[in-house]
């Protein structure tokens, strides 16, 4: 399950790491939450038809479970075991 209160926390973090890179930006969130399943794409790389979690102007937050042994999108925070983190070109806000 993936807390409500995680979400305002991860979407500071990326914007105080916004320069970082998405490298350096999964490494930040996954020390900073551990046990929390991360990833980071470009928020183009996401299916549109799944709506984000939270989201702001640099990214998107959406949930993924990882239920018979793969990760897959979901909607349902209490199935959730991460975050993917979708950033935004710029050109979407």
């Amino acid at each position: 399950m993936i807390a409500a209160t995680l979400l305002p926390e991860v979407l500071e973090q990326v914007t105080r790491l916004a320069g970082a890179g998405p490298d350096a930006l999964v490494v930040q969130l996954r020390l900073a939450h551990p046990g929390v399943h991360f990833s980071v794409c470009s928020d183009d790389d996401i299916p549109p038809r799944l709506s984000p979690a939270a989201g702001n102007g640099l990214c998107h937050l959406y949930y993924v479970a990882s239920g018979e042994h793969c990760l897959s999108l979901t909607t349902d925070a209490e199935a959730a075991t991460g975050l993917v983190v979708g950033l935004c070109d710029g050109e979407d806000e």
